[in-house]
């Protein structure tokens, strides 16, 4: 199944965001669950993710949010987890 993760950073948090990049990215890569995943821009800055994902259930959607590095910085004001259907490539 994939869910969507529709994180927001929170306010002021842009330095959280860059001292966490390496580790977040190399999370991304070595879980082998993500299908794309990006940073959300507004006004040209960042200002939060957005990843899809595909795994197995709701539970492994909430775990690999909670073990991302960003989460774990407290880069997030909120995290928003939806199932997601693939229609169009």
């Amino acid at each position: 199944m994939y869910f969507v993760l529709n994180c927001r950073d929170k306010e002021g948090a842009l330095q959280t965001r860059l001292d966490n990049r390496d580790k977040h990215l190399a999370y991304a890569r070595e879980s082998g669950v993500v299908f794309v995943g990006g940073p959300l821009i507004e006004n040209g800055g960042m200002v939060g993710s957005l990843v899809i994902i595909e795994v197995e259930d709701l539970a492994a959607a909430q775990a690999f949010a909670a073990e991302d590095p960003y989460a774990k910085a407290g880069l997030f004001e909120s995290v928003t987890i939806s199932e997601w259907k693939k229609v169009i490539s």
